[in-house]
């Protein structure tokens, strides 16, 4: 199953009114394209009423705001519609696992593995250097957050989503640190440097598109190098991050 990163309002995310970035890519180049769900693919299934889907949000959303602040935890509400605009790129599992590894490495002085193989990260979460790095900074990258909030103070709690599944939920605000706090201990990269790496970074082609427009196969690739595979998942999270600081709205992992 792959992993797409959207930053945007959760009324269009849950109303289905947004496009993955392979999605658009392959609207743009003439290819079909199917988003296949637990239940077969997504196009076939009847989207819900974006009214309906926007008055849910809003009532999770002010549910949220009212348990943080009986907690002592005054943070921002956001505007929930189906029409704002919406950031979304892929990093995949490999490149997601390839960061948080790094982020874990960096922060306990570990050796960051130069490679790894294609659909590694299973038995991440049981390793030594990620269980050391949570004991050490209580970032919500390292402890698997699959939801940000556009809140500026720094915390993450475990709380049910909008469907009511347990996940662990960040901020933004809380994220930029994290993801400044890495660059410092890896990088010091500017941002230019770091918005480039989703273009120069990450998983080598498997194919290319040759004069007739077909995808022609080169290789397929197993094994990649782990740096590269954080390198670009980090610059799609930032970039994410900063659309959701400016607009702010929630970023979410869909997969």
């Amino acid at each position: 199953m792959g992993m797409d990163l959207y930053a945007g309002t959760l009324t269009r995310y849950y109303a289905r009114n947004w496009k993955t970035s392979t999605q658009q890519w392959a609207e743009e180049n003439g290819y079909s394209y199917n988003r296949i769900g637990p239940d077969g693919p997504m196009e076939q299934e009847e989207k819900p009423d974006p009214e309906e889907v926007r008055s849910s949000m809003e009532e999770w959303r002010d549910s949220i705001l009212a348990v943080l602040k009986n907690s002592g935890v005054e943070s921002p509400s956001w505007p929930e519609n189906n029409e704002a605009p919406y950031y979304t790129d892929k990093p995949d599992w490999d490149a997601w696992l390839a960061l948080i590894l790094t982020a874990a490495c960096a922060i306990t002085g570990e050796t960051v593995p130069p490679t790894v193989e294609k659909g590694w990260g299973d038995d991440l979460w049981d390793l030594p250097v990620i269980q050391k790095a949570q004991e050490e900074r209580k970032w919500g990258l390292l402890n698997g957050a699959e939801l940000w909030l556009p809140f500026p103070d720094r915390f993450c709690f475990d709380c049910p989503n909008p469907l009511g599944n347990p996940v662990t939920i960040g901020t933004i605000g809380g994220i930029l640190y994290e993801l400044e706090e890495l660059n410092r201990l890896l990088w010091k990269a500017e941002e230019d440097e770091i918005l480039s790496w989703t273009t120069t970074e990450g998983y080598p082609p498997d194919g290319e598109i040759g004069p007739d427009g077909k995808m022609h196969q080169i290789t397929v690739h197993t094994t990649y190098d782990t740096l590269s595979l954080a390198k670009f998942a980090y610059s799609i999270l930032y970039r994410a991050a900063r659309f959701s600081q400016e607009n702010q709205v929630p970023i979410l992992l869909d997969y």
